[in-house]
């Protein structure tokens, strides 16, 4: 008759995670109890990423099909019509037993750790399908025809999870990239296939004849230096790390001195997979008049607004005369302000000033 399923533990569990997702790995947990299975793991059905949930019983697995290649010749991806169809798969829907006997994925990979059976649950929100890959043992057998009947009704109850943890993993990136602006970085989101996802104002204005947003993708003018991007980004999502910087990639401009592109995931903004932004690429223009923000300067120095003012434009390296002619004040003000910064900020002349202030305004966000 096969086992009876606790769907309402494996609904909570979700749901908790669809809130919280530092909480997925446990919910893969739940339902490894609940299903009486041998792992589960929770995979993007649009992209084969190496940073999944998944439950302790299937690390190793998870591992073995990461390191040794099955993760880009996974013959169960050929169920994917029968899932997208009925909402659940198992092997036996497209595979014998003398399939399963003779195949490599099942006797080179599976077999050593034990595995053999499998169930998939589909659960879908929007344009977001995801997908509960539950494992049996060899000795355990195969979902029975009563289980896989459960299995389709807890696909049609998770997909309120899927909607929810999408919605917030959005407001997350959005609060992100606004963090960005705040600190005055240039900074372009990307989803886990490196498609642009938000762009902020500082960013936007940077995108023209050498910098630009192509079928999706972020490319500069210069193939070479697009193909760079592409490849850092690659290697950047494949990091299983929930935070990572790559060296930064150059990215020539007709004229002018090159933008500088810092990709990096941020664990803040991409937890784990599902996450719908999983990366950031921060550009600098080094040609710009990099000013760091008034809140910036009064947060970390103490400054007054007055004094912060002064700063940001002691910061593009001018004179103080034409400064305190620009804002209206007296010479002798403005020479009161800088030196309440030079003690502020423990720095001696105006050079040493604009260098501090130089550092504030071009360091890219960690």
């Amino acid at each position: 008759m096969g086992t009876t399923f606790d769907l309402e533990a494996i609904s909570a569990a979700f749901s908790a995670a669809a809130l919280d997702p530092s909480q997925w790995d446990a919910a893969m947990e739940v339902a490894e109890r609940a299903t009486g299975s041998a792992g589960a793991l929770l995979f993007d059905l649009k992209g084969h990423f190496p940073r999944i949930p998944h439950s302790q019983a299937a690390v190793e697995a998870f591992e073995s099909y990461v390191e040794g290649g099955w993760i880009h010749r996974d013959e169960r991806y050929r169920l994917l019509p029968f899932l997208s169809r009925r909402g659940v798969t198992t092997d036996l829907d497209l595979f014998t037993a003398e399939d399963i006997a003779n195949h490599p994925y099942y006797q080179e990979f599976l077999s050593p750790l034990g595995l053999r059976w499998y169930a998939a649950v589909k659960i879908a929100a929007g344009d977001a399908c995801w997908c509960i890959s539950l494992q049996r043992s060899i000795e355990r057998g195969p979902f029975l025809p009563p289980e896989i009947a459960q299995l389709e009704e807890l696909s049609r109850i998770l997909g309120s999870s899927v909607a929810v943890a999408r919605a917030l993993g959005l407001a997350r990136a959005e609060a992100g990239i606004e963090a960005f602006g705040a600190s005055g970085s240039a900074a372009v989101m990307l989803d886990g296939y490196g498609k642009v996802l938000l762009v902020n104002p500082a960013a936007e204005a940077l995108l023209g004849s050498n910098l630009r947003v192509h079928c999706g993708r972020l490319a500069s003018w210069n193939k070479d230096a697009t193909d760079t991007l592409e490849k850092s980004l690659k290697e950047l999502l494949w990091i299983r790390a929930p935070s990572a910087t790559m060296p930064p990639v150059a990215l020539p401009r007709i004229e002018g001195r090159p933008l500088i592109a810092y990709p990096m995931r941020l664990g803040a903004v991409s937890p784990n997979a599902l996450a719908p932004c999983q990366a950031v690429v921060v550009i600098l223009d080094p040609d710009s008049d990099p000013q760091p923000p008034e809140a910036i300067l009064r947060s970390c120095f103490g400054l007054t607004a007055a004094e912060a003012g002064l700063a940001r434009h002691i910061s593009s390296g001018r004179k103080l005369e034409s400064i305190a002619d620009e804002l209206g004040i007296r010479y002798e003000t403005a020479r009161n302000h800088l030196k309440a910064v030079f003690a502020k900020t423990q720095t001696h002349r105006q050079s040493e000033l604009v260098a501090v202030l130089a550092r504030l305004a071009n360091a890219p966000p960690r």
